[in-house]
This record gives C-alpha cells, structure tokens and sequence, in this order.
C-alpha cells in the first residue's frame, strides 16, 4: 500500500477536528443549526492553518445526508465524494492556474442548474486573490444574488488583495495562526498513532518551526520519520531545520536580562559554528520576550501566552527580576533587529550588536529612572547625603525678599529634564545608588 503524507493522513474530517480556529468553528456551527447560511463565505489566514479543511467540512455539513447535528457523518455518499473531491455538486477551483474571466464564465453558466444529488451547489474558490479583476467582475451579480441552491466559499492568504466590493458580499473569517501548545498537542496525537517516539522538546521545536501552520509542522514530522525512523530528539530536529534548542535559546534570553555581554558572544559563536539558522534567532527571540510581556501583564495562565508548561515555569522566573517597560523596550530592540535583517549582508555581527544594546536596555538606569529618584530625593531630606551648598549673596536691605523655591514638579519637559540633571550636584550621588554606572541616552540628551 503507497504511503499517505501525513498532512493528507490527519487532515480533519469534522469541525470537532479543526485544532485552533474556534471562533471560526462556532460561527459555521451556529450557521448550519439556525439555517442562517449566508451566500458567500471568504477565508482569511497564513498558510497551513486550514482554510481549504474548513471549506470542504462546511461543504459536507451542508449537504450531508444524515448530519449528527452540526457535523457531517463522512458515511453518506455526498459525505465520501465531497472528502475525495468527485462531488458533482461542490466544485473547487484553483484560482491559481484558472484565474482569468474565460474560466469563471462555464461555472457562472452552470450554476444556473440545480443540484444533481445534495441540497447545495456549492463553488470552493483556492487562492482567489489570483483571480482577475474582470474574473471578479463577471461574478459580481450572481455573489450579490444568486439562486437558493448557489453558495461560495472562497480562500486566499492575502486577503488585502481581493475587491472590496466583493469582500462586502460575503462573510469574512480571519484565520489566526495555530498556538504552539495546540501544535505539540496534535503532534504527540499523531506520533502515538504512527507508533513514534518523539521527545517534547523535539516536538516543541518542530512547533516552533512551523511558525503556526499545521500543516508545515505535519510534513516536517514526515520528514523526520523518514530520516531517523520510530524515535526522534531534539538534536535530530535542530540539525534538519537549522533550529536553536529551547534550553539555548532561554539561556541566551537570561543573558541578555543579566547584561551578560561575553555569554551572549559565546552563545551567538556556538550557533554560527554548528550552522544554526542565525536569521531565526531575533524571531524567536522577540517571541521568548513577548510572551515575557504578556507573563508580566496577564500571568502565568493567559490564554494569549504562547509557550508550554516547560516554557512557561522558565518565563516566571525571568519575569521575576525586570522591570516590564525594559522588556517593551528590549521587544523593540529585536523587532527592529529582526526588520534589518531583511537587508544585512552579515547576520552575525548586526545580531551581536543589536543583542549587546538589549542587553543594555535591561542593565542599566534609565534617564527618567534617574529624574524620579531626584525627584524622590528633594522630596525627602536632601541634607542627609552632606552635599556641598553654595552660600546664596547677601541681598540689599531694600530688596524684597526672594519668593521661596516651588518644589520640583513631578512631569517636566525634556529640556528641563537635561538642564536640571547636568546642574544639579546630587545627580553623582543618585547614579552611585542605581544598578548600571551608566545612565541611556544621557550623551543623546546632552547633544540636545
């Protein structure tokens, strides 16, 4: 018997499938058990998160003879032909290869009949953004009004690039990538079947390769079945897709909140030797401190947090020590890191550079950092730090007396900001009691 991908193995069958696209999920469900089923439907998403699947199981609720509710059986006839796409009732077109007015205008003719043998006719349109725009205007009438046994789905991963008159006639669904966690849940599923043994960190790494996308993660799992056979590592996984390990990866992470420059050196040394993809390290590494942002802003059980439980017990503890307005910072850092290396000739040393300035964000005192400990410092007892005074001129009997001294306000423009710390003799002394010697952006704001 001839092998089966496994992406074409374990594709869903039923919306109880579909892994990651619940709001998608219960919107059809809802759709099919009301009878609210609207004329046109239009998937929106990356590639590998199910926008075909979706189309063809909603294609099978919706004609299938005996549904278990909202679900199609996959026994009935419409159900088997639908799945190995011989239906004469649900046809799909690839808008890829068939994008121009000749090849839309046999379908807009035939849909004028009646269904052979299910309750809808329905046209599943791949790639449709491909499709020209006197395609699309040649289907304008009927997508607006089209006869009670016609429906359209249609899916693209641009979205931005399909008519607005035609996105106003259908219902849109925005696909979101698929999380982690849902991927290493699907895959451990998929190795207990297939009787492979596949450690989680290796199943982690082929999660995080697949950048949200099912469907990459499945074909990647193939592929390492057929390079180490039943059982599967880590390493096996990071020497095929070029990968850095979770453990390296959290440890570089550490380095950079401890402002450890030489370990962040080392640890950039060791992954340009062993050939690791070097333009990868930014992304997963903006991702390791978003999801530190949303650990800090929402905790530990935030739906939106990325990670697994492994993951998850490292972000805590690096959470622990830094401060959340220095890792915003450090994420712009490595998003602007991560925008440059779209146009570097040497990964290696813009990703040194850049991880040596993260590394300072997250070491050293800020300038508003220092302006609120002044701050803090007036407010309380400055005498206690034995600052030299300057004796203040006898003033002439006849002149008033001076008004007395308004106290520090608590916002202050920028200029005030420059001019009272480069005057003010107490500002050694705060600097002596801040971690980092030296203060950001001070010689910046000293130029202004």
């Amino acid at each position: 018997m001839s092998h089966v991908a496994l992406p074409l193995k374990y594709r869903p069958m039923t919306f109880a499938d579909v892994v990651g696209q619940e709001h998608v999920v219960r919107t059809l469900r809802h759709a099919i058990e009301s009878e609210r089923v609207a004329n046109a439907y239009l998937f929106i998403g990356p590639r590998g998160i199910g926008k075909t699947t979706l189309s063809r199981i909603f294609a099978k609720a919706l004609n299938c003879q005996s549904p278990n509710g909202s679900e199609p059986c996959g026994k009935c006839v419409n159900c088997r032909e639908i799945a190995a796409g011989r239906s004469l009732d649900v046809v799909e077109l690839d808008a890829a290869s068939h994008n121009k007015v000749e090849d839309v205008k046999p379908l807009l003719e035939q849909c004028q009949f009646a269904p052979a043998s299910s309750k809808y006719k329905i046209y599943i349109v791949d790639e449709c953004h491909m499709l020209s725009n006197a395609a699309w205007n040649a289907m304008l009438k009927t997508l607006e009004e089209p006869p009670p046994h016609l429906r359209f789905i249609f899916a693209t991963t641009e979205g931005d690039k399909v008519l607005a008159t035609i996105i106003s006639r259908c219902q849109r669904f925005d696909l979101r990538r698929i999380q982690t966690h849902d991927i290493v849940a699907r895959l451990k599923d998929v190795c207990a079947k297939e009787k492979v043994k596949a450690t989680d960190d290796a199943l982690l790494a082929i999660a995080r390769g697949a950048e949200g996308g099912m469907r990459d993660a499945l074909s990647s799992l193939d592929q390492l079945i057929s390079f180490k056979g039943s059982k599967i590592e880590e390493e096996d996984v990071l020497g095929v897709f070029g990968l850095v390990s979770r453990s390296a990866l959290e440890s570089l992470a550490g380095a950079i909140l401890k402002g450890d420059v030489a370990a962040i050196l080392s640890a950039i040394d060791s992954f340009d030797s062993a050939g690791r993809n070097m333009r990868r390290i930014s992304a997963e590494l903006l991702g390791h401190f978003r999801n530190l942002a949303v650990l800090q802003a929402l905790g530990p059980d935030a739906p939106s947090l990325a990670a697994t439980p492994e993951q998850v017990k490292t972000l805590v503890e690096q959470a622990k020590g830094i401060d959340p307005g220095r890792v915003f910072r450090i994420c712009d850092q490595l998003a602007e890191l991560e925008d440059s290396l779209r146009y570097a000739l040497g990964a290696r040393t813009l990703i040194e550079l850049s991880l040596i300035r993260a590394s300072r964000i997250a070491s050293t005192a800020t300038i508003e950092e220092l302006m609120k400990a002044v701050r803090a410092l007036r407010s309380s007892d400055a005498a206690s730090l034995e600052l030299p005074v300057a004796a203040a001129p006898s003033a002439p009997a006849s002149a008033p007396a001076p008004a007395p001294a308004k106290p520090a306000e608590s916002a202050v423009d920028t200029a005030a900001i420059n001019r009272e710390v480069l005057s003010d003799p107490a500002v050694t002394a705060i600097l002596a009691s801040l971690p980092g010697a030296a203060v950001m952006g001070i010689s910046e704001r000293k130029r202004a």
